[in-house]
């Protein structure tokens, strides 16, 4: 353990160095924290650094909480996994939707971040209430009926918080507290929403996203193309459970036991769903599930929102667990990287210190070009795509996908902000593109052809 220790020391003090950490991490094996450190700023305007007590915004690391309120009102005996939602949502527009397929992302449910883009006032603040009234109002299209497939669901994880409400008669943020939160001493934890509510807590984690304009971090709302964290901030089940790596660590150790839930309750979260064809996916009640050979098994899950970006990976068979929680946006590859290097160490495996990559920075551009780029085309894989403006910068939005601005790096060539993609438009007259060409880290490539 000693060894492990100064490896991961040596890997985190380097990171600080090349100002590629700006968060909190903490390796714990056997219950035992091998290593935690903090680096960087909690708020770059005061220059207040963080500390192990600050409280980063989860996002979809909320998920394994919100499944667990739901587990723990499954014991309670006041609701059962197959029980049909409208049961407590009446006039629900998809039927046959059931508490575990919420759970384990197979209702085939639309995406509530379109509806909110496309139908809500973006200068007040949405609420849980609001999903399900817009999903009842609009009633756009289901992805696929119940069980038939697999497809990751924010709408479904915030309609479960709605029925923790429901059900328990408390709101989501005083259940958390009251039935997970403080009996497992998670004192530094709660359900936030930081600019619904307006109350501020003491050395919170900002988080900061990269401007490729200017190239300087900021605020989300201070841009444009995360404006949607200001309309979208009162929601919650899918995210805004707050933390710190402390907390998380006494979550894990719970997991290990029935201080909160059974062992029956805990195989049935870790247990892969079975689709209606009778295949499998590797997802339980808020965890994605894997089996390895030499890591055994491995549950997890990743957070994004913009300025945060956080993970929890609980190697169950070897009792080791990795919390990594950051509030200033990286690239993704290079967080994958960090994370590669810490399984490593925790593997007694050679690692590696990653280097740190260039920050991209976008050059001028008559924005008037833009025009020949906007309109609708189709990818390969049939859905579409819409290119837009919008005060003189350019966005790009696959189906089921949020709207991404394209940063340029000359007239044709754009790339995204904090994903490894390059896309670029195909001119063959001065009026329109023909299509746009889609370019991955890995060197594939995807063609979009104009549809209209």
């Amino acid at each position: 353990m000693k060894l492990k220790k100064q490896q991961l020391e040596t890997l985190f003090n380097a990171l600080h160095e090349q100002e590629q950490m700006n968060g909190a991490i903490c390796v714990a094996e056997q219950g035992e924290i091998l290593y935690q450190g903090v680096f960087g700023y909690g708020d770059l305007t005061s220059k207040r650094k963080l500390t192990l007590e600050s409280v980063f915004e989860l996002a979809s690391l909320s998920k394994p909480f919100t499944a667990v309120a739901i587990m723990l009102l499954k014991e309670q005996g006041r609701l059962a996994y197959d029980d049909f939602i409208e049961r407590w949502l009446p006039d629900f527009p998809y039927p046959g939707i059931t508490v575990r397929h919420l759970l384990n992302h197979t209702s085939g449910l639309p995406d509530y971040m379109d509806l909110f883009q496309e139908h809500w006032d973006h200068t007040q603040i949405a609420m849980n209430e609001d999903v399900l009234n817009l999903l009842m109002e609009h009633k756009p299209e289901r992805y696929f009926l119940p069980n038939e497939q697999w497809e990751y669901s924010n709408t479904g994880y915030v309609l479960l918080a709605l029925l923790v409400e429901r059900i328990s008669g408390l709101s989501f943020a005083e259940y958390m507290d009251t039935y997970l939160f403080r009996p497992l001493g998670m004192l530094n934890s709660r359900v936030y929403n930081r600019r619904y509510s307006n109350v501020k807590i003491s050395g919170y984690a900002y988080g900061y996203v990269y401007d490729a304009i200017t190239g300087e971090y900021v605020l989300p709302e201070q841009l444009l193309e995360t404006q949607y964290v200001i309309y979208l901030d009162g929601i919650q089940g899918d995210g805004t459970v707050n933390s710190t790596v402390g907390d998380l660590l006494k979550f894990d150790q719970a997991l290990y036991s029935d201080t909160i839930l059974s062992e029956e309750t805990l195989k049935q979260a870790f247990t892969p769903v079975q689709l209606n064809n009778g295949e499998t996916y590797d997802y339980g009640f808020g965890w994605i599930l894997e089996k390895n050979a030499e890591k055994g098994t491995t549950v997890s899950h990743s957070g994004g929102w913009p300025g945060y970006a956080t993970l929890m990976i609980r190697y169950i068979d070897e009792s080791k667990t990795i919390i990594y929680l950051s509030n200033m946006e990286q690239d993704y590859e290079s967080e994958q990287s960090i994370i590669a290097a810490v399984q490593h160490i925790l593997f007694d495996q050679p690692f590696e210190i990653p280097e740190r990559p260039a920050k991209r920075r976008a050059v001028q551009v008559d924005p008037k070009i833009y025009e020949r780029y906007t309109g609708s085309y189709l990818l390969s894989d049939g859905r579409t795509a819409r290119v837009t403006v919008e005060q003189d910068r350019l966005y790009l939005q696959a189906d089921r996908q949020m709207r991404l601005e394209l940063y340029p790096s000359s007239e044709v060539r754009f790339f995204l902000r904090s994903l490894p993609v390059e896309v670029e438009f195909v001119v063959d007259t001065p009026a329109k593109a023909s299509k746009f060409i889609v370019y991955e880290e890995d060197g594939t490539e995807d063609h979009a052809i104009r549809a209209e």
